[in-house]
């Protein structure tokens, strides 16, 4: 079936009711290839496939981009259809928060509080509300989300853990460009200039998990330091580069255990985040 767009948590609803195996793409627009392969991901799973389109506004800090994140509802639709999604559910804000949203998701400290939450207070509040909310609307079988967002990645999977949300968390790998940037939307606002640094943020990732690889644990604060101090030296602020237990972001202590490295830093006024499993 060509693809629909629907506005309302009645009509989209309508569009599924009685389908087998609903899965789901949430989404703020603006789309890129690496939304695209989360559809592809879903669509084999799935008997329908919807993607949503919302830009919400609880995610977004007092100083952050809402009112520039770029809307480009036609193109995204467009570029939905050929990967395979059927039906795109794009409230508007009166529909999703009809009343001010006074009930909110509140992920524990320990995990939402650190490394994003850090530096971007209640932003997790912010994408656990709205995606709890999105489940409850589409009540979906099985949701696809990229692995470029770690943090957030682990904070849903446990969310429909402890809330016992019948619902499988699929993870996509990150899409990155040929020379290993990550795909995100906010690449956009980088200058060339900029855009020809910005694969610096991976490599630094990977001489990261390296040095970890063939130095151990113990090494790790030292290991932090120096990537810190190479990025700043190259016109980059950076918020963090560390080196974490993958299950449940802590400092590792074991040297046995899996680790991840994760980064969040400014290149200009844009601010990236990448990660990279060791």
């Amino acid at each position: 079936m060509s693809i629909r767009v629907l506005h309302t948590i009645a009509e989209l609803r309508a569009a599924l009711a009685g389908q087998p195996v609903v899965g789901f793409v949430p989404t703020m627009g603006n789309l890129h290839q690496g939304h695209l392969d989360l559809v592809r991901i879903a669509r084999p799973r799935s008997s329908v496939v919807v993607a949503s389109i919302f830009v919400n506004r609880l995610q977004f800090g007092p100083n952050e981009d809402f009112d520039r994140y770029p809307r480009t509802m036609e193109a995204d639709v467009a570029v939905l259809s050929s990967a395979g999604c059927d039906l795109v559910f794009a409230p508007d804000e009166r529909e999703l928060y009809p009343q001010p949203q006074g009930y909110k998701v509140h992920p524990p400290a320990e995990l939402a509080d650190i490394l994003e939450g850090h530096f971007r207070p209640g932003f997790f509040v912010g994408v656990a509300t709205v995606v709890h909310k999105l489940f409850n609307i589409v009540q979906p079988h099985l949701a696809v989300f990229g692995q470029k967002d770690y943090q957030q990645l682990m904070i849903i999977r446990n969310m429909v853990q402890q809330m016992a949300l019948p619902i499988e968390i699929i993870a996509g790998p990150t899409t990155r460009a040929e020379d290993g940037l990550a795909l995100s939307s906010r690449n956009g606002y980088l200058s060339a200039q900029e855009r020809a640094e910005a694969p610096q943020l991976h490599a630094l990732l990977q001489r990261m998990g390296q040095r970890v690889r063939e130095e151990g644990v113990q090494a790790i604060p030292a290991i932090e330091a120096e990537a810190m101090t190479a990025l700043a030296a190259r016109g980059w602020k950076p918020d963090y580069l560390t080196i974490r237990r993958r299950t449940d972001l802590q400092a590792p202590t074991d040297p046995q255990e899996p680790l991840v490295a994760l980064a969040a830093a400014k290149l200009g006024t844009t601010r990236l985040i990448d990660n990279l499993e060791i």
